[in-house]
Formats: structure tokens, sequence, C-alpha cells
């Protein structure tokens, strides 16, 4: 294969570019406004925090915090999961927040008190939860 030849200036010393440097630190903003959606269904309940902007700053579901089965519908565990977005919001979350719940679970109401006992300014609520105006057409009557 042969050497691979390495030209050195014959002037400068050759000096290391891979220094160490340590990763830069994470900025945080804070936020002080922002939007929180309930997502409360009979399976499970997810609640998403965005900023004012609708860009995600974080996000938990019942699922996500261990709870399985019919558990993950439950008041309780909609309780549980504000208590986990209060801990990842601590320090630069939204203080002043509109609250959009959508879904007919049983978490909704759990999970708009456990954010006023949490220290949530709540500006809003607002149910945004799909309702059928119509409906599809009735079914033929049965002809015994």
């Amino acid at each position: 294969m042969g050497k691979k030849k390495i030209a050195e200036q014959a002037g400068a010393p050759a000096e290391k570019t891979d220094k160490a440097v340590p990763p830069a630190a994470k900025k945080t903003k804070k936020i002080q406004a922002g939007r929180i959606y309930v997502r409360a269904s009979y399976n499970n309940t997810i609640v998403s925090v965005t900023d004012s902007n609708g860009d995600l700053i974080t996000w938990a579901s019942a699922g996500s915090l261990g709870f399985s089965g019919p558990k993950k519908a439950t008041p309780f565990a909609s309780s549980k999961i504000i208590a986990a977005i209060f801990e990842r919001l601590k320090g630069n979350g939204p203080n002043d927040v509109e609250v959009i719940v959508s879904g007919v679970g049983s978490g909704r109401d759990s999970a708009i008190r456990s954010l006023i006992n949490h220290g949530f300014n709540i500006l809003s609520i607002r149910d945004m939860t799909p309702v059928p105006h119509n409906g599809p057409r009735p079914k033929k009557v049965r002809r015994v």
C-alpha cells in the first residue's frame, strides 16, 4: 500500500485542534404564557403543554407514567399527569395558561382541578370535544 507522507510546516509546530470542549449549557427560556391541552378518552389521558405560538414544550400521558389498562383513564391518573408536568415546568414553564379540554373521559375535571392546585393561573377553559351535528343515516326498518 505504501507509506503515507505527512508534510509539516517548517516554522510552526503541529497543534492539536481536537480540544475537549464542554457542551454548551442548555439554554432554558422563561415562558410566561402558554396553552395546556387535555385529551381525555375512555382509554387514556394525554396532557400537552405548548407556548403561545403552539410549539410543544412538554407532554405526559397516563401510559408514560406507568399506568396500564383501565387505570389510565381514571381521575387519579390525570392528577398524577399534571403533577409530572408541573415538575418538568417548575422553573421556566408558563404561569398564565389557557386550558383546552377535549374528549369525554373521566380525567377532564380532575386535570383542571389539579392545574389550579399546582398554582397555574388559568385564563380560560375551552371545551373542544367534537360533537356530531346529525350523524349517519339511520338503519332501514326491519321487516319480519
